[in-house]
């Protein structure tokens, strides 16, 4: 300890053994304001001097926290105090940064440059969503750290790390995010434009966005980005039109599905192995059959980019949700139509009844100049 500080070594033992907060509190700041007055001159053996002292008095002052909102005011003014300084005491800010206490441990959390990675992976690891997000609106970090940020998973990390231009994300973290956005618009806004974003992702990401995501992306995208974005959505509607509306031989889907039937094998929980399998040909006529409809007014509903007319078949057949869920995804070759529109999706299915889905399907028979099935 300099000299000006030994007149309050004796202090600061008696405060630690048993004073009171307010003078434990009362010790901390004149300690830290001492720091603080030559905090750029210190050796590293001063600075370890100021750091074994106020580690003691965070830790005493931490005990009676819990109680004391004085206290707790205290360390997070202290916090803040010690935030932006390069050679703050690196004990005593490690200490702060494990608070539990989001107002003592952010603002270390945000800046000090005494917290290196180690530190910053066992706080994602083990602390609050809110530790997470200071710890994720730093200036810079490395991937290590925002894979560990990443990993548990919280959306609004997950937000501020990609509009955080100084955050570097790896591929594997990118690919939760990219999971994490097909039920979260704004996320897959800010992932969409990060210049970073893996071109496969990026395609990913976009193949199953709604048209409201597709369209603010291109509002949104810087102009180094603008012509890939645009060329990435149309790869990703392009190619849903094509398996949508490629040519099918449905001949021997329908030998297969009629023996079934015959066999009186054919039910929802055949359909729904189909559909899940992607057979495509089978589970169109297996709809068709058990919604006593044909092939050439379920096809259409097939391949149409709209739900609702596939969702009035399916409601038709007495499908329960899981299965009508495959039959939509069954549209697609591969992947996910995303958590999102699934889910809006299952609200439009609980509102159709049996009886209007079969008085549309029938009126749809007509109009399609095919024979009516008997019900």
């Amino acid at each position: 300890m300099p000299p000006a500080g030994q007149s309050i070594v004796v202090e600061i033992e008696a405060a630690i053994a048993g004073g009171s907060t307010a003078k434990c509190i009362e010790t901390a700041r004149r300690v830290t304001d001492l720091f603080l007055l030559s905090a750029g001159h210190f050796d590293d053996e001063q600075i370890e001097l100021f750091d074994n002292v106020l580690e003691r008095l965070v830790k005493t002052i931490e005990l009676r926290a819990i109680a004391d909102i004085s206290a707790r005011m205290a360390l997070a003014e202290m916090s803040t105090q010690l935030a932006p300084i390069a050679q703050a005491p690196p004990s005593a800010v490690r200490q702060l940064a494990r608070n539990d206490e989001i107002s003592i441990a952010a603002p270390v959390l945000q800046e000090s440059a005494r917290l290196g990675d180690d530190d910053l992976v066992d706080i994602a690891r083990t602390k609050s969503e809110q530790h997470l997000l200071a710890v994720a609106g730093r200036w810079w970090l490395k991937e290590v750290v925002t894979d560990a940020l990443i990993f548990r998973r919280f959306a609004s990390v997950s937000r501020r790390l990609v509009g955080n231009p100084g955050a570097r994300i790896s591929a594997a973290g990118f690919a939760v995010i990219v999971a994490q956005a097909e039920n979260d618009p704004e996320l897959a806004v800010e992932a969409g434009i990060r210049a970073d974003l893996p071109a496969v992702l990026r395609q990913r990401l976009l193949t199953s966005a709604t048209e409201a995501v597709r369209t603010k992306l291109l509002e949104h995208a810087p102009p180094h980005l603008f012509e890939e974005i645009r060329n990435a959505i149309a790869k990703a509607v392009a190619s849903a039109d094509r398996e949508m509306s490629r040519v099918r031989d449905f001949a021997t889907a329908r030998q297969f599905v009629t023996k079934l039937k015959e066999k009186g094998g054919l039910n929802e929980t055949v359909l729904a192995g189909f559909a899940r399998q992607r057979k495509y040909e089978e589970t169109v006529v297996a709809l068709a059959e058990l919604a006593h409809s044909t092939i050439e007014v379920v096809r259409p509903l097939m391949q149409s980019l709209r739900h609702d007319g596939l969702l009035v078949a399916c409601r038709a057949a007495r499908l329960n949700w899981n299965t009508a869920a495959a039959v939509l995804e069954c549209r697609y070759s591969s992947g996910s139509l995303g958590a999102a529109e699934l889910a809006r999706a299952k609200t439009e299915y609980a509102g159709i009844t049996a009886e209007n889905a079969r008085r549309l399907m029938t009126f749809w028979q007509v109009r399609s100049g095919a024979p009516s099935r008997p019900n």
